[in-house]
């Protein structure tokens, strides 16, 4: 596996999840982990994060992918 590809795979994953977040910020969804419940504003800050990782993996992969072509990999 390249290392744009992974980034690629590792973003589209954070961005699974930011989305997943947003949806329960949307809709607000409830969440109860055994017997606590995850309060809302824990997923403003799991959004603010995979959203964040996801830019910079996305990123990444982009700056690969032209590194590439100035390299003639």
């Amino acid at each position: 596996m390249t290392p744009r590809i992974f980034s690629l795979i590792a973003s589209a994953v954070f961005l699974l999840i930011a989305l997943g977040h947003a949806l329960r910020l949307l809709f607000g969804w409830h969440i109860t982990v055994g017997n606590i419940v995850v309060p809302v504003w824990m997923s403003w800050i799991g959004l603010a994060i995979a959203g964040y990782l996801a830019y910079q993996g996305f990123r990444l992969s982009r700056r690969i992918r032209s590194e590439v072509k100035v390299f003639g990999k």
